[in-house]
């Protein structure tokens, strides 16, 4: 293994970021679990940053790929393509935007950054809000529209970025006030933003910050905002990259949260659907969607395999609830977690919905976050034989919880077991 590790350190960058002191080369999996080179199994509740959206190794999925590789692997967006549109036709209706139009990509990196151009060419602007403590991909542009200084290696960017109050409920000048005053605070902060620039695009929010560290806002701040930007013809990105297929419970999209005042103009989507293969792609209405006034294509977008994986996939996900299973199994674990983390004074917070989790650390008897408790909580969980992750705002302090959908009480369970075992030895 360490040789491995060594080749890797040879040829890739120093920036590309490994988990573990050790790093571990998975190998192969099967429903919620994975194996290592070394032959250890682990019951896996990151699935791949939150790719592995049913489970490991999906009969269904494996089949769809092994027939339609069987077939033809690609052909490009220049030719109809069935496979593509079966799935957009299906991801356009779930979507709830009217008159939907789907582009796919193969990822949400390039799903925001395509997003982001229908919106400033629609608009004529190149001025963009988001979120404090965002994460919307590693593109030039989607770097330079992330709230989050981990992970924003460049001030450089072809967009005006402006930042606003709203995506940490527990954090910031707000976090004192009770939800309904909290909205009103930021809805009024935005009114006093757009009072100072030029007219923006749009607003870009995840409605639960991924990379964040899974945190959001009260229910409906995005709908308050939605009815500010309307007045000014800003329109609203939902980036449901992590968010999306039902990962939340109560609901399939994270945006339905704040659905009071209509769905989103655009909505960007990757990461679950395709189960581990490389999809992402922007809903958006015909007018917007139409708006561009040059020709463009996706080599790699659409592509047929990952059609294929893509459709058997959603197929599993609708048949088997696991939208519902996010909602019970993931009730019981949040439960159970906090039950866990009462008396540990290093645990700041336990939130989320469904199965996407976060798990707060800070230094006891303090409110700062604690980045190497963090790190020494994953070293431990995996040595208990469990795979969890992490992210953050101003420090990398947040466990990121987020197994697959298909998640049972038993392997809840003991996930959550172990991960009050790693807790204990840290504090």
């Amino acid at each position: 293994m360490n040789d491995l590790y060594d080749r890797h350190r040879a040829v890739l960058p120093d920036w590309l970021a490994l988990y573990y002191e050790d790093p571990i080369e998975i190998t192969h999996g099967e429903g919620r679990h994975v194996w290592d080179s070394a032959g250890r199994r682990y019951l896996d509740f990151f699935g791949g940053i939150l790719t592995t959206m049913t489970a490991h190794a999906l009969p269904e999925v494996t089949k769809a790929v092994s027939e339609q590789a069987g077939r033809i692997i690609h052909s490009s967006t220049l030719y109809l393509n069935r496979p593509m549109v079966e799935l957009a036709e299906r991801i356009a209706q779930l979507s709830g935007i009217p008159d939907a139009r789907v582009f796919f990509t193969t990822s949400g990196t390039e799903a925001n950054d395509t997003a982001l151009l229908l919106a400033t060419a629609y608009r004529r602007s190149n001025t963009v809000l988001a979120m404090r403590n965002s994460y919307h991909g590693r593109s030039f542009s989607t770097v330079g529209i992330t709230g989050n200084r981990s992970w924003s290696p460049s001030s450089l960017s072809p967009l005006q970025t402006l930042y606003v109050h709203g995506g940490v409920r527990t954090r910031g000048p707000f976090a004192h006030l009770d939800d309904a005053a909290f909205i009103a605070a930021c809805v009024e902060d935005l009114k006093d933003l757009l009072g100072h620039t030029r007219p923006p695009a749009a607003l870009i929010a995840e409605p639960v910050q991924g990379v964040g560290g899974f945190t959001s806002p009260p229910d409906g701040l995005y709908a308050a905002f939605r009815d500010v930007l309307r007045e000014h013809g800003i329109l609203w990105i939902a980036d449901e990259v992590q968010t999306g297929w039902g990962r939340t419970g109560e609901h399939f999209w994270g945006w339905q949260a704040h659905g009071r005042s209509g769905p989103p103009d655009l909505l960007t989507f990757a990461k679950g659907i395709g189960n581990g293969m490389s999809i992402g792609g922007v809903v958006a209405g015909a007018e917007i969607m139409n708006c561009l006034d040059a020709n463009s294509i996706s080599t790699f977008g659409g592509t047929q395999i990952t059609m294929a994986a893509g459709l058997a996939n959603l197929n599993y996900l609708l048949e088997h609830d696991l939208q519902g299973n996010a909602r019970r199994v993931g009730g019981l674990l949040i439960e159970r977690l906090r039950a866990a983390a009462a008396g540990l004074p290093g645990v700041r917070e336990v939130r989320g919905r469904g199965l996407m989790i976060g798990v707060e650390l800070a230094r006891p008897g303090t409110d700062e976050a604690d980045p190497k408790a963090a790190a020494a909580v994953l070293e431990a969980a995996r040595e208990g034989g469990l795979l969890i992750g992490k992210g953050g705002g101003h420090n990398t302090s947040a466990l990121r919880i987020a197994p697959p959908l298909s998640l049972t009480v038993a392997e809840a369970e003991e996930g959550a077991a172990v991960l009050e075992n790693a807790l204990r030895a840290a504090y």
